[in-house]
């Protein structure tokens, strides 16, 4: 792929709150760009992006999926890789990893709901890897339908430069087109017995140019702040910018982010999608808009960049694997630099070994297309990986470098499973591997005292659907136990200890004896942070990286009721050592017992997982609900008005949350929804700390 070609290629995910209409706006594209002949349906189970059964009988998206379009604009043929992400929160990991190797994203928001919980969740992901967006407010023929309304909450709930334009003609049943504000021009969508869905540009209404006037003036004056030559000729003459200036100050403003452009439609009635599309090739990066991207030399540690060129050295980032039932483990692959070939052989730095890729495909959804290489700038898959995990850098052996990994959040809720037969079991530890292959917030452990099997997630409905695949991709039947939370431990307190191990046998006998002081980490920095002052070779250098091993391992195991401690200072001060018996094994077994008797002393404490809830609901049930959070422990952290009905706003832990979605039903005869994000840990009162270590010591029985 010549790097020409790389000025027509789009890498664009579609982000949304669950329900704002993310894959019918991306089923819809991929009508009108012709990858599909047949409009596909989110609600009849006929999606094509959504193609895993389950995502066909809920209705919701659970993996991304992947495809590449054309679409021709200005006689000119755009390649784009469109992801389709999920909305629920659950899946928030498949957000995370698809905007980390995107260029620009749409997000879309309901007309009704606007910004919603996880709207504002994917919005910060989005800014975290610096991706430019445009917005797209979809459902704009639904009762309660508010463009404005939709654009004023994106600027004060995100913080963000929402500039419409376009602005709508009629709403909700009258919805009938759009004004394009950039070429002063309506857009009007009607359909045609025979051709389906039609639009035509004509005059504006009357009734609108006022309006159109007043939006195109606020357009104008965005634009021409992002531009001083403009902004010279806006205040001498705001006609004498022409369209093609605005369109490139459009576009570059977008790509550094200062503003994002607002766009309406309706995707499941057919209206919008057009001149999305052309919004997102004129205004959404290509990859040689995006700097080049950086790494680390693993062999210098240097910091090194790479151009987005063909004839770079190679670099690459495998941002999910999945299983596909006929070609088996599939990476899929973003290309920054240089070009893959298939059966060609790559460099993995994590694991330090090279790989050799048989084939390369570009997808389309669940289905493959072979392909003799992939180019930089490019998304792809690939087939024939011995050992790959998602994060992985992919690079020439010669021109090693390794590029920041995926940062994924850690999973919050447990189940204890256990096969039904012996055939079972055997499968069963095979299945868990390959899927939490898959999925880095899934995590799969065996408990030592007990034996159980504890698979983790992000939320009920997480585990719920690996349940399910465990039964139908693989086959296996399980029992699983009640959902249990996933607490962590922490200190509140530094303190100084000296463990000295001996261990006399016949022969070599063990030593090591180490003064360390561990206390929490500063400014809530995650993991270990191991200092060493040891001075005048009191424990041999060797030595050093076992006590941080020793230490590092038994972080697992708090000593509560062992949940992990997953931030820890230790300052090595001192020591002795024995010039016959000593070896790293000692210096490591002295590390976890200093770890176990430092933290008991250290006041240590449990931690719950804290979660943000919002609830929309009519006014006469707020009371109700707002009591029910109080015996949640919830805390009610503030109410609003949005379309007519009431927003509570809430803290409360998710110990208590489980069945929630059905407790509210109840209390409001089915009229209220809610959502619930992660927010934080925090810790957890002496009573119930009391229960749940209790509880942990006799361990939960399955159901």
């Amino acid at each position: 792929m010549a790097n020409k070609d790389l000025k027509y290629t789009r890498n664009i995910g579609i982000m949304a709150h669950i329900d704002a209409g993310k894959t019918t706006t991306t089923e819809r594209i991929l009508f009108y760009t012709g990858i599909t002949h047949k409009l596909g349906e989110t609600h009849d189970g006929s999606a094509t992006m959504d193609w895993m059964e389950q995502e066909q009988e809920r209705g919701i998206t659970i993996t991304s999926a992947a495809v590449t379009a054309n679409w021709n604009y200005n006689d000119k043929t755009y390649k784009i890789n469109v992801i389709d992400t999920p909305g629920h929160v659950d899946f928030t990991v498949e957000v995370e990893r698809s905007l980390r190797v995107l260029d620009g994203a749409i997000a879309v928001f309901c007309a009704v709901g606007g910004v919603e919980p996880q709207s504002e969740t994917v919005w910060r992901q989005a800014d975290k890897y610096g991706v430019p967006r445009i917005g797209f407010v979809n459902k704009m023929d639904r009762s309660g339908a508010n463009f404005y309304e939709v654009v004023r909450q994106i600027k004060e709930m995100l913080g963000a430069n929402a500039i419409p334009i376009e602005i709508p003609i009629g709403s909700e049943e009258n919805f009938e087109g759009v004004v394009d504000l950039i070429q002063n021009k309506a857009i009007v969508w009607f359909e045609d017995a025979q051709l389906g869905s039609r639009f035509e540009t004509r005059e504006i209404p009357e009734s609108l140019k006022e309006e159109a006037k007043e939006w195109r003036d606020k357009l104008v004056e965005a634009v021409a702040e992002t531009n001083e030559e403009l902004m010279e000729r806006y205040f001498e003459d705001p006609d004498s910018i022409t369209e093609d200036e605005m369109m490139e100050a459009i576009r570059t403003a977008t790509i550094d982010r200062t503003i994002t452009p607002m766009l309406c439609g309706s995707a499941f009635k057919n209206k919008g999608v057009q001149s999305l599309l052309d919004a997102a090739v004129t205004f959404l990066p290509s990859p040689l808009d995006i700097p080049p991207v950086k790494g680390t030399n693993p062999e210098t540690d240097e910091e090194e960049s790479r151009e987005n060129s063909v004839n770079a050295p190679l670099s690459a980032l495998a941002f999910k694997i999945a299983t596909d039932p006929f070609v088996g483990r599939l990476a899929f692959i973003r290309v920054y630099s240089g070009k893959i070939d298939a059966g060609s052989y790559v460099k993995n730095p994590r694991t330090g070994k090279k790989e050799r890729i048989s084939r390369l495909y570009q997808m389309k959804s669940n289905k493959q297309i072979p392909q003799e290489s992939i180019g930089a700038g490019d998304i792809g898959a690939g087939v024939g990986f011995k050992d790959i995990r998602t994060g992985d850098t992919l690079c020439d052996e010669k021109h090693p470098i390794t590029l920041e990994s995926i940062n994924f959040p850690e999973p919050v809720i447990g189940v204890a499973v256990e096969p039904k037969s012996q055939a079972d079991m055997d499968k069963m530890g095979v299945a868990l591997g390959k899927l939490s292959e898959e999925d880095p917030t899934f995590r799969v452990q065996t408990d030592e005292d007990s034996g159980q099997t504890v698979i983790s997630g992000m939320g009920e409905l997480h585990l719920e659907v690996l349940v399910e695949r465990l039964r139908r991709e693989f086959k296996v039947e399980c029992n699983q136990g009640r959902p249990q939370v996933t607490y962590k431990e922490a200190i509140t307190q530094t303190v100084e200890h000296r463990e000295v191990f001996k261990k006399q046998s016949g022969g070599r006998g063990k030593f090591a004896d180490i003064h360390v002081t561990i206390g929490p980490t500063e400014d809530g920095k995650e993991g270990l942070e191991f200092i060493n002052s040891v001075k005048g070779g009191n424990i041999p250098k060797e030595f050093i990286p076992s006590v941080e091993k020793g230490i590092k391992d038994a972080m697992v195991n708090g000593v509560l009721a062992g949940f992990v401690v997953d931030s820890l200072k230790v300052n090595l001060t001192d020591g002795s050592f024995h010039a016959v018996d000593s070896d790293q094994l000692s210096f490591e077994i002295a590390g976890r017992q200093a770890f176990k008797a430092a933290c008991a002393k250290a006041k240590p404490i449990l931690l719950e997982p804290i979660m943000k809830v919002e609830v929309v609901t009519p006014e006469e049930y707020m009371g109700d609900i707002i009591g029910d959070f109080n015996k949640r422990r919830g805390q009610v952290e503030g109410m609003e008005s949005k379309a007519g009905a009431r927003v509570v706003k809430a803290k409360v832990p998710l110990a208590e949350m489980f069945g929630y979605v059905t407790a509210l039903r109840t209390i409001s005869s089915g009229r209220a929804t809610s959502s619930m994000v992660f927010s934080h840990f925090a810790e957890v009162s002496k009573a119930i700390a009391t229960e749940v270590v209790k509880e942990a010591e006799g361990k939960v029985e399955l159901l």
